[in-house]
């Protein structure tokens, strides 16, 4: 059966979640450095029984690859990393130092067969020669917990693991031996031993219609997940073809100086489906041609090597950022490889600006609107060069924001919910950018308020992706007002729930009971100027930022045409709460104000949100707030919800750079 999921399953839990830069072949091996630890050697002194420590751990990396400026942030990333892999209390005391070599014996080059016989002895702990059942489950949940990092639907993936595993026992005898392990691995789990840049990235795919195989050319065939497709490039193989020398990926950045700004197409073997050729304009048979993944042209095989070699990437020109714009910076010039987590690849590529071109920063929480954002990924990565396409599931917006951070011109695409936007604008703030680039959103789920309010959609509902790429081309820009909050509790003993957000960028919000709402009349009695707007008793304060709250509720509502018509053109002061100015007034997001309206209850917010009732009440518009409570109240900034003890609140407006 051809499983499983990726084909970097094969190298199990520590190897999954690295990806590989080959530079050149090493004059040490594993077994070289691990004599270093033992007995006699000059590291010995940094192994405590099976394990390493920090120290240890760097310089077995300094050694194996032969580079003394190895950097150290790097070096403590991967520390912790295996740490946090192994979920062992005693994991604080160092690595074992018999996973590490495991994982660099996999990673160097070799045959299968004798990869495939280090990782079997690693999992092997009792050493028998066996894996029973208990380690043939804690191989399941390593997987798992790689799956899970990578941020994959691990559901869809256990029954697929487990049945992989249950395949290779061929004899039925409740363990896998040595042998069994090997031709599992050789015969039905496709390899991917060291994910290279140009390799594929697999995973197993539902055809709805006749596929080949682009190793083997013949057709793809089962009722489910008939075979495996490169996120990549599309690239279609039977899983036990996989290991069968499959023709390349597109390379995602240049490894030399020399090749920078010098387009090229990045030609992969593809199933054209009748397609014309670009360079003949004769229909291209079944698995005779070549598509070029960054300008989508088709070509026969025999035709590409005729015409312009030279690539323009097509409709898309405006978005992508190709390989000839990226090179490695690093200045690690060891004599083996230099691997590098996903995360942390950003540290160690430059990129070379193209000019006339806005370079689109992806970034997509996986989470979001169930599989949407995982299908979302997908087809960025495909669209676009996976190395502008960041999953915020691993690792965050800040490697993204690093890579593209000596960029003048570029833009962002969020795709998630108003969290996840939120989450972007703050990591920008924080970013110390040379340039505050411009966000659009591909709103996942439902809410998705600022998206409504900058006409993005109140949520993606499969439109082409190339038609939302074109829309963010053509897009303008929008100034947006941001506003900051400060929480001060009148008793810090008090405890409470933390507050979840500094920033407000949609709204703030309190439920206020009857004994909030009778010192509200008590002040309205005390300043009645202060107070004209409204004569209801009210049960809620929402101070807002856009015109939607709620998936879509306009609080503040629009003015009547009359009263827009008699809108005075005076500048308006800081501070407005007389009733007939506040009943003129329109939102805007830009103005460096901030609405602030009553509400009755929730009966009055189901009217507004029906559309039976136009908003509620409006008390003022102004350029700061401040709020002071006497008791216990729930509050929330942008749909994050805490209960806060009595406290001031201040909101005021946060300069655009």
């Amino acid at each position: 059966m051809p499983v499983p999921y990726l084909a970097s399953f094969i190298c199990l839990y520590p190897v999954l979640t690295f990806s590989i830069v080959l530079y050149a072949d090493g004059s040490l091996r594993v077994k070289d450095v691990m004599k270093e630890f033992h007995a006699g050697g000059r590291l010995v002194q940094y192994r405590f029984g099976e394990r390493i420590d920090a120290v240890g751990f760097s310089l077995f990396l300094k050694t194996y690859l032969e580079a003394d400026d190895f950097p150290a942030d790097f070096c403590q990333r991967l520390f912790h990393y295996f740490q946090n892999a192994e979920r062992d209390k005693k994991s604080e005391r160092g690595v074992y130092l018999k996973d590490v070599s495991c994982y660099f014996s996999v990673l160097e080059e070799g045959q299968p067969r004798d990869k495939l016989e280090f990782t079997f002895k690693l999992y092997d702990k009792d050493g028998n020669g066996l894996l029973d059942s208990s380690e043939v489950d804690r191989i399941i949940t390593q997987m798992m917990r790689a799956a899970d990092y990578l941020g994959w639907d691990v559901t869809e993936l256990r029954p697929v693991l487990k049945d992989m595993m249950t395949a290779m026992d061929a004899d039925s005898s409740g363990a896998v031996t040595l042998q069994e392990w090997i031709q599992g691995g050789m015969n039905n789990v496709p390899l991917l031993m060291a994910e290279r840049d140009g390799q594929h990235i697999w995973r197993m795919k539902h055809f709805n219609k006749p596929v080949y195989c682009n190793v083997c050319q013949s057709m793809l065939l089962g009722l489910r997940k008939q075979g495996l497709c490169c996120t990549l490039c599309k690239y279609t193989v039977h899983g036990h073809c996989a290991n069968k020398n499959p023709g390349p990926c597109a390379c995602t950045f240049v490894k030399s100086k020399k090749q920078i700004g010098i387009p090229a197409h990045g030609w992969v073997s593809a199933d054209c489906d009748s397609s014309k050729c670009h360079f003949c304009n004769k229909k291209i048979k079944t698995l005779a041609g070549k598509h070029c993944v960054w300008c989508q042209q088709m070509r026969h095989d025999d035709c590409v090597n005729f015409g312009s070699s030279s690539c323009d990437c097509g409709s898309l020109r405006d978005h992508i950022l190709p390989p000839w714009a990226i090179y490695s910076s690093s200045k690690v010039t060891s004599n083996a490889f230099l691997f590098v987590m996903d995360l942390l690849l950003s540290l160690l590529l430059t990129i070379a600006p193209i000019p006339d071109t806005h370079p689109l920063l992806v970034f997509v929480n996986p989470k979001s609107g169930g599989k949407q954002g995982e299908r979302v990924l997908r087809k960025f990565q495909y669209l676009l060069n996976p190395r502008q396409v960041y999953n915020l599931s691993n690792g965050g917006p800040g490697p993204g924001l690093h890579f593209f951070r000596n960029l003048h011109d570029y833009r962002i695409l969020v795709c998630g919910g108003d969290g996840t936007v939120g989450w972007i604008l703050d990591a920008i703030d924080k970013a110390d950018l040379r340039v505050c680039p411009p966000v659009a959103v591909l709103p996942l789920g439902t809410g998705n308020d600022l998206a409504r309010c900058l006409h993005w959609g109140g949520g993606y509902e499969g439109t082409d992706l190339r038609e939302i790429l074109k829309e963010v081309e053509e897009s303008s820009l929008v100034p947006m007002d941001r506003w900051s909050v400060q929480v001060i509790s009148e008793d810090p003993q008090e405890i409470g729930d933390p507050v979840p957000n500094e920033i407000i960028n949609n709204y703030f919000s309190i439920g206020v009971d009857a004994s909030i709402a009778h010192r509200f009349h008590s002040m309205r009695e005390k300043h009645p100027q202060k107070f004209n707007s409204s004569g209801h008793s009210l049960e809620g304060l929402a101070v807002i930022n856009i015109p939607s709250m709620h998936g879509g509720s306009n609080l503040w509502g629009e003015a009547k045409k009359a009263d827009r018509d008699n809108v005075s053109e005076e500048e308006p002061p800081d501070v407005v709460t007389d009733h007939d100015v506040l009943k003129m007034s329109s939102q805007d997001l830009s103005d460096k104000r901030i609405e602030v309206v009553g509400l009755e209850g929730a009966i009055e917010m189901g009217q507004i949100y029906s559309g039976l009732k136009r908003a509620g009440h409006r008390l003022a518009q102004t350029s700061q707030i401040t709020i002071r409570t006497h008791k216990a109240l729930p509050m929330q900034i942008d749909g994050e919800p805490w209960m806060q003890p009595p406290c001031t609140v201040s909101v005021v407006n946060i300069p655009l750079k």
